[in-house]
C-alpha cells in the first residue's frame, strides 16, 4: 500500500468508526475518556521519554526558544491533559439535544436534534497536548478523529495515539482514532482531499500554515487564526489594574495566541502611564517597539514599522501605540488585529460597551487579560481551537461547536398537497 493510499484507508476507517461513535451512549463515552485518562497517567513517564526525543531534536535543528515551549511536555501538562479529559466527561453530552420543537398546521411534529459532525480532521503544529485535548472532546462529541501533527512532536504523539486506542478497546472502536504519521507537507495535500470521508478540517499554527490548509482543502476549513491580541489602556484605567493584565497577557506565555502582542495607550494618561509600563516590563526583559509619539514619551524604545502592527510576536516582544480616543483605538484594531482577542482596561461602562459592540473580534474583553480565551478557562475542558471566522463557529471551540443539526419530522400519514 502506498503512503497515499495509507492516508485514503485512514479516512476510510475514521468514517466507519465514526457511524458507530455517533450513537455510542454517554456512559459508555465517557468510560472510554475516564480510560484514556488512566492511560495516560499511568504512563506518564514514557510519554515524557518519547517528547524528551523531539525536544532533543527541535534543539538540535535551532528551533526557537517559543517553539521549544509549545512542543513541551511535564508533568504539570500531562496533569493538565488528564484533568482536561476528567472535565470533559463531567460536561453534558450536546448529542442528541432537542435544540427546538415546534408543531405545524399540518400537525408535524418538528426537532431541531444536535449530532455529530462526522469525521474531523485536524492538521496543527507542535503542542502534542493538542492531540489529547483535541481526541477528547471529538469523542465525546460524537465524532472520529484523523490527525496530522507536526513531524516535530511525533514521537510524543505516537505515544499518545498508541495509549488513547489501547483505552478505547472493547467500549469504541479505536479506528475512531487515526495518526498520519508520515511527515510529508504533499501527505497533507492528500487528508485534504478526502472530502468524501472528512467532514471537517481545523488546522491549528501560524497564519502562513493556516493559509496553506485553505487553498487546498476540498473540506470545510474552520480557521483557528493567529493571535495579534491588544490591549487598550483608556484615559481613565486603573494603573495597578492594567499593570497585572499587561503583565500576565504578555509574559506568562509569550508564545501562544492569547497573549497580547500589542498595547494601545488614551494619549491623556500616556505620558503618566507609558514611562511606568516600560519600566515593569523591562524587569521581565520584554523588548518594547512603539509608535512615533511613544518614542518621543521614552526615546529608549524601537521604532515600531508599519508590518510590526500585524505582527504576531512569538517571543517578549511588545509594540506600543498612542491613540487620542476609544474609537480610533477601535479603528486600529480592526484594521490590524487577527480578530482574536482584544481587551480593555477602563472604569467607565460608555467606552467598554462601545469597544465590545464595536472591535470585530471573537472574544472582547473588560478589565480583564487575553489569556483567558481558552476551552479550559471558559469551563469547555479543553478546546479544539479558537475559531476567528464567523462560520461554523467563533472562539474557543467547545463540544457544542464540533457538532451540527439535523431535522427530525414526526408524521401520522400527512402528503403534502400544494
Amino acid at each position: 500500500m502506498s503512503i497515499e493510499d495509507e492516508v485514503v484507508e485512514k479516512a476510510r476507517k475514521a468514517k466507519e468508526a465514526s457511524i458507530k461513535l455517533g450513537v455510542t451512549p454517554t456512559p459508555v463515552k465517557n468510560a472510554a475518556l475516564e480510560r484514556m485518562a488512566e492511560k495516560i497517567q499511568k504512563h506518564s513517564e514514557e510519554i515524557l521519554e518519547e517528547n524528551r526525543k523531539d525536544i532533543e531534536a527541535a534543539k538540535t535543528s535551532g528551533a526557537s526558544p517559543a517553539f521549544i515551549d509549545r512542543l513541551l511536555l511535564n508533568e504539570k501538562r500531562i496533569r493538565e491533559m488528564v484533568e482536561g479529559l476528567h472535565q470533559v466527561v463531567s460536561l453534558p453530552d450536546p448529542v442528541g439535544e432537542i435544540v427546538e420543537g415546534w408543531r405545524t398546521r399540518h400537525g408535524l411534529e418538528i426537532r431541531k436534534i444536535r449530532v455529530p459532525l462526522g469525521v474531523i480532521g485536524i492538521i496543527y503544529e507542535a503542542r502534542p497536548n493538542v492531540t489529547v485535548d483535541i481526541t477528547g472532546l471529538a469523542l465525546k462529541a460524537g465524532n472520529a478523529v484523523v490527525l496530522r501533527g507536526g513531524s516535530e512532536a511525533l514521537n510524543s504523539n505516537k505515544i499518545l495515539v498508541r495509549l488513547m486506542r489501547e483505552a478505547l478497546e472493547g467500549l469504541i472502536d479505536p479506528e475512531a482514532i487515526q495518526l498520519i504519521e508520515n511527515p510529508s507537507r504533499e501527505l497533507v495535500k492528500v487528508l485534504l482531499r478526502q472530502d468524501k470521508y472528512i467532514d471537517v478540517v481545523i488546522p491549528r499554527g501560524s497564519a502562513q500554515f493556516i493559509r496553506f490548509v485553505r487553498e487546498n482543502s476540498l473540506i470545510p476549513v474552520i480557521e483557528t487564526g493567529a493571535g495579534n491580541c491588544h490591549i487598550f489602556v483608556n484615559w481613565d484605567a486603573d494603573f495597578e489594574m492594567a499593570d497585572r493584565i499587561i503583565v500576565n497577557a504578555k509574559v506568562q506565555r509569550p508564545a501562544v495566541c492569547n497573549a497580547v502582542r500589542k498595547v494601545l495607550i488614551h494619549s491623556r494618561i500616556a505620558e503618566k502611564y507609558l514611562p511606568r509600563l516600560v519600566n515593569i516590563l523591562k524587569e521581565y526583559n520584554v523588548v518594547i517597539k512603539g509608535c512615533e509619539r511613544s518614542r518621543k514619551i521614552v526615546p529608549s524604545l524601537s521604532e515600531a514599522a508599519e508590518e510590526d502592527w500585524y505582527e504576531e510576536y512569538m517571543d517578549l516582544t511588545l509594540a506600543v501605540k498612542i491613540v487620542d480616543s476609544v474609537e480610533e483605538a477601535i479603528g486600529h484594531i480592526n484594521k490590524y488585529g487577527s480578530k482574536h482577542s482584544d481587551a480593555i482596561i477602563t472604569s467607565n461602562l460608555k467606552d467598554a460597551e462601545l469597544f465590545t459592540s464595536l472591535v470585530d473580534s471573537s472574544t472582547v474583553y473588560v478589565n480583564a487579560s487575553t489569556r483567558f480565551t481558552d476551552g479550559g478557562q471558559f469551563g469547555f475542558g479543553a478546546e479544539v481551537g479558537i475559531s476567528t471566522q464567523k462560520l461554523h463557529a467563533r472562539g474557543p471551540m467547545g463540544l457544542k461547536e464540533i457538532t451540527t443539526t439535523k431535522y427530525v419530522v414526526y408524521g401520522s400519514g400527512q402528503v403534502r398537497e400544494i
